[in-house]
This record gives C-alpha cells, structure tokens and sequence, in this order.
C-alpha cells in the first residue's frame, strides 16, 4: 500500500507561520516619540545641556571664578572671551557651561522629589476615596490656591537664601500640583473593571494599587510632572534673580542674570546671554513633555 505525499509546494504552504510578537506598549510609545523630529531635538538640547553640565569643570576655556577688573564688561567676541565677560571681568561662557550644572540641578531634583512624595499622597487619596481623600485633598488644596511663583518666594524668604532652602522651597510649590492630578487618574484608575475584579477576589488593597494601578497612572503623573521642570528652572532662576536662592560667586543662571542687569544699557547682548539658556533649556523641556504627551495618547 502506497502512501500519498503531498507536492513541495503545498506542504509549504500547510507550514505553520511564525508567531509575530506584538509591540508593547512602551515600546508604541517610544517608537512614536522617536519619529517626532520637534520631540528629538528638543531632547537633543537636552543631553546636549547634560553633557555639558557633567564635563563642565574639565572642558571650560577658563577658570569661572577668576576675576579681572581691566576685563570688566568686555563684548561678545573679545579675543580669549568668546561670549564677553560679565561685571567682574569672568569669562561668561566659562561661567554659562558650570551654570548648567547647578541651574538643571535646580530645575530637576525639587521636581523628583515633588513627584515621589506628590504622586504618593494623590494615589493614596485617590484610592482610598471617601473622608481620608477629603482630609488629604482639601489640605492640599490649602497650598495649591497660592500663585507658585508667591508661594515660593513666601517659603524661600522664611527659610533663608540658600540651595537647600530653594530646593525646600520648590519642592512644596510642586508637591500640591502634581498630586491633585494623581488623585484624579487614580480615582479614575479604582473604578476599572479590572479593579473591580481584583477587589472582588480579596486581594488586599496594597497589591491592588502595586499591580493594577500603578502601572496605569505613573505614566500620566510622570508627563505631567515632567512639564514642571521648566516652570521650576524658571522660579529658580527667579530665586536667585531675588537674591533667595544661589547665593554668590557660584555661577547659576538666574544669579547671573541679576549682577549683569545693570550692564543691560552697555553690554545688552552678554547682559542677555544667561536669560537666553534659561528660555532655550525650559523651551527644550516643554517640547520634549509635549511630544511625550502626543506619543502616550496616540490611540493608533
């Protein structure tokens, strides 16, 4: 008895196909924001600051803190000063690229901390619901109906002037503001069906919120936070500008842009220069939060 054989071309054919692996989320999400070319350079930007900021005190031209008097004011373009001198004859790039690493500093850390402590206190609120979200909101609601910018002042000239206290300072402007919004996503996030099911199967609330509701509110409150580093470069700088944060000589932005003011009318362009790097780096940050918003609520 013969056995049929069927011809090469349909056995191939009857092969089964590979199995396709399907794109995560995050991995949507970063293939998105990688083909977002305003996203990209603003990130560009960005690492480019970082660098910067991280090799400065290797790659500087001169020493920031050196002083000369017959430098004093010198324009953009003065030979061994590309970027001129501010009014102590320093050379301002030399000063600008150290800046950096305190001005991002400044800009980044009250915001991780703003989110760690925020994001925590909204979720627990959120979750929780019922009186214990009515003590906990209606207690930040206190802090979060001051105008940031009077509400950082308030608390900086209390503490005193200082890194530390600016740090403090910011931190508290940000904790009321990142939190109402991980109380909203995560009063959103407990009434999901799946939730709903955890629940119902006796899983106690903290393994609730670790496995099915952080994952699903970390990404809106991280975007969101990520939006406020611009606004905290800005009120440090403005800090600084006020004499309540960075205290002298240490090269930051905002303090720079207050001892050259009075050379606005001479030099207007060196005068200009630390103000320039604090719009391009909080202008970088709110395209790059943008374009992180626009890739994680593509529906596509």
């Amino acid at each position: 008895m013969t056995s049929l054989s069927l011809p090469n071309d349909a056995a191939a054919q009857v092969q089964p196909l590979p199995a396709q692996r399907s794109r995560g989320y995050w991995s949507s999400v970063l293939q998105r924001l990688l083909h977002d070319p305003v996203a990209m350079g603003a990130a560009a930007v960005i690492l480019l600051l970082v660098i910067v900021a991280i090799l400065s005190p290797w790659i500087v031209p001169s020493d920031p803190y050196a002083a000369s008097m017959l430098k004093r004011l010198k324009p953009i373009g003065t030979e061994g000063l590309p970027l001129g001198s501010d009014e102590l004859g320093r050379d301002l790039l030399s000063r600008l690229m150290v800046g950096a690493r305190l001005s991002l500093f400044m800009g980044i850390t009250p915001v991780l901390m703003a989110f760690v402590i925020g994001a925590g206190i909204g979720i627990l609120a959120g979750y929780a619901g019922g009186r214990t979200n009515t003590v906990i909101m209606r207690t930040i609601d206190v802090f979060y109906a001051f105008p940031s910018v009077l509400l950082a002042i308030a608390l900086s000239g209390a503490l005193g002037a200082g890194i530390f206290n600016s740090l403090v300072s910011l931190t508290i402007v940000f904790i009321p503001q990142i939190a109402r919004v991980a109380e909203s996503v995560t009063a959103q996030a407990r009434n999901r069906d799946y939730v709903e099911a955890a629940r119902a199967t006796g899983a106690h609330p903290f393994t609730i919120v670790r496995v099915h509701v952080l994952g699903n509110v970390l990404g809106p409150i991280f975007v969101y936070s990520t939006s406020l580093i611009a606004v905290s470069m800005i009120l440090a700088s403005g800090l600084s500008f006020l004499g309540l944060g960075v205290k002298p000589p240490e090269p930051e932005w905002g303090l720079m842009l207050n001892t050259l003011r009075t050379a606005i009318y001479t030099q207007p362009w060196v005068a200009a220069l630390p103000g320039l790097m604090i719009f391009i780096t909080s202008i970088s940050f709110n395209l790059l939060s943008d374009g992180l918003r626009s890739a994680m609520d593509n529906k596509g």
